[in-house]
C-alpha cells in the first residue's frame, strides 16, 4: 500500500479520489501530484496518460479541460500493468 503526497493546495477536479484508490494497490509506493499547467487542446473528461519512465516509476499527465497536471508514480509495476490499473480506476 502506497502513500499519496499532497504538496499542492490545488489539483485537477476528480484527480485526488482516483489517486487515493490507486495508492491502495500493494505495488504502488508513492504518488506525487506536481506542476499544474495550461494545455493547448481540450479534454471534456479526466484523462490520465503515462508519459515517461523515471528512475523509480513513471511520470503521468492528468488532463481535464484546458488544465494539465504532472503526477509522479513510484512503483515496480510495468507500464502496461500500471496503465491497466489506472484505466480501471478512471472508469469506476
Amino acid at each position: 500500500m502506497g502513500r499519496l503526497v499532497l504538496n499542492h493546495s490545488s489539483n485537477i477536479d476528480g484527480l485526488i479520489p482516483i489517486l487515493q484508490k490507486l495508492a491502495l494497490d500493494i505495488n504502488i509506493k508513492t504518488i506525487t501530484p506536481a506542476v499544474i499547467s495550461r494545455a493547448r487542446g481540450r479534454s471534456s473528461k479526466l484523462i490520465i496518460r503515462l508519459s515517461v519512465k523515471t528512475i523509480n516509476g513513471y511520470k503521468a499527465i492528468a488532463r481535464k479541460g484546458k488544465t494539465a497536471q504532472e503526477v509522479f508514480i513510484s512503483t515496480d509495476l510495468s507500464k502496461d500493468e500500471l496503465k491497466q490499473i489506472l484505466d480501471f480506476y478512471i472508469r469506476k
